[in-house]
């Protein structure tokens, strides 16, 4: 089964969204990878930086490593790529 960059992005938005992880509540960088394949969970982090940086992902750093949540501004464009892509 081939995933494509689309797909597992979309795959790891949904996660985020269904767990409301908006804003203020954030999760741990890690679980983005959780539930994913473990062939694809190198690429799923890659994914995940490439997500901060445009914005999709807020980062938090804290003392215990990096947390991310899902940016509330972008919300229509989280739930554009979610409904495309799954």
């Amino acid at each position: 089964m081939n995933i494509t960059d689309n797909q597992l992005k979309a795959i790891i938005l949904d996660k985020l969204a269904r767990h409301t992880y908006w804003g203020g509540k954030h999760t741990s960088f890690d679980n983005l990878q959780k539930g994913i394949p473990k062939y694809l969970s190198g690429h799923a982090k890659k994914l995940g930086e490439g997500m901060i940086k445009t914005g999709l992902l807020l980062a938090k750093p804290t003392s215990y490593g990096l947390e991310v949540s899902l940016n509330p501004v972008m919300k229509k464009e989280i739930f554009e790529i979610i409904d495309k892509y799954l």
